[in-house]
């Protein structure tokens, strides 16, 4: 048989094996439509808002009436000036006269929407104020969820992809008939990933640390402990998605399933605020965003353990519900 021959051969056997398998061709087929779909409902709003304003009472006049800007009522001038301090909101607006406004002068689109302000009122200039205590850069807000987002593809499909493919090699079928149990691989699978995950973790914490020379207010011993509680919690995810999975195909679209809405609803490049109230309470559902929180709260605002124990014991009941969950489910075949 000739070179091509052979490659035909091969091309078409692992074609035929792809299109036999109907739950991963179907799940290929609608796992594009449900993120196009599912990301088009939960952000696409009746205008296109570029930036995003929080206001105290009723603000009224031009400015008010400014298209392509989201004005998200607050309450709290403290809170909304901590978001602003992170790049959550590009202005905070107390109505008033002559109103108030406060800005992060290290924000590039609170400068624009300050000079929008200014062209939009008219009478006297409003009051201008900066945010309080150290600038954070948008580099500082950044940053824990670009690590955790990192964590999350590597416990992901780190132990999901690679149990099932151990499953459709046979190499579990292997360990079943020796002396080591379930809960034995598990355990090593969840120890091997962790010491892993953190060990590169840690080296590009300290070496962006040391290279971009980032806000850390709290603790790295602290921020680390997040790191590994939330690690811990997404390979539980990922070994109760490889539990009974024996395709590959459909093991990499259940992860995909999790992690690109993990990736989008967990406030690692933007913030949801001013989001539907129920987008919110469907972001805590994810590991990512409890463990990007609590990140976030002890880089830039100085928060003790104590302080995030709400994020990290959200992330030991998920850990117990993926690995109980998981455990019971898994099959060696």
């Amino acid at each position: 048989m000739s070179a091509l021959k052979r490659l035909w051969a091969v091309l078409v056997a692992r074609n035929k094996e792809f299109v036999r398998d109907r739950a991963s061709l179907m799940w290929n087929l609608a796992f594009p439509f449900l993120v196009v779909f599912g990301f088009a409902y939960m952000f696409t709003v009746d205008e296109q808002n570029v930036f995003k304003v929080a206001v105290l009472g009723e603000l009224e006049g031009g400015f008010a009436e400014t298209a392509h800007i989201q004005f998200v009522p607050v309450d709290d001038e403290q809170a909304a000036l901590a978001k602003l301090s992170r790049h959550q909101f590009d202005m905070l607006v107390a109505a008033g006269d002559p109103p108030r406004y406060w800005v992060n002068s290290s924000s590039p689109q609170g400068y624009l929407v300050e000079r929008i302000l200014w062209g939009a009122t008219e009478g006297p200039r409003p009051i201008k104020s900066t945010v309080e205590g150290r600038e954070i850069r948008y580099v500082d807000w950044l940053l824990p969820g670009l690590l955790g987002m990192n964590m999350m593809f590597s416990c992901l499909f780190g132990v999901g992809y690679v149990i099932v493919r151990y499953r459709k090699n046979g190499v579990l079928r292997r360990f079943k008939a020796t002396p080591v149990t379930a809960f034995e691989f598990l355990t090593a699978q969840v120890g091997s990933r962790m010491l892993l995950v953190l060990v590169v973790t840690a080296i590009i914490y300290f070496g962006s640390y040391a290279l971009i020379g980032f806000q850390v207010v709290g603790s790295h011993l602290a921020v680390l402990t997040v790191f590994a509680v939330g690690a811990t919690s997404l390979i539980s995810l990922g070994l109760l998605v490889a539990s009974r999975t024996a395709s590959e195909e459909l093991a990499g679209g259940l992860l995909n399933l999790f992690s690109w809405p993990m990736m989008f609803m967990s406030e690692v490049w933007f913030s949801l605020e001013g989001s539907p109230e129920w987008v919110r309470l469907l972001a805590k559902l994810f590991p990512l965003s409890h463990m990007t929180s609590a990140a976030r709260a002890i880089l830039n605002d100085g928060a003790t353990l104590l302080d995030v124990a709400p994020d990290l014991a959200a992330l030991v009941v998920m850990t117990g519900v993926f690995g109980v969950i998981g455990a019971w489910l898994f099959r060696w075949e």
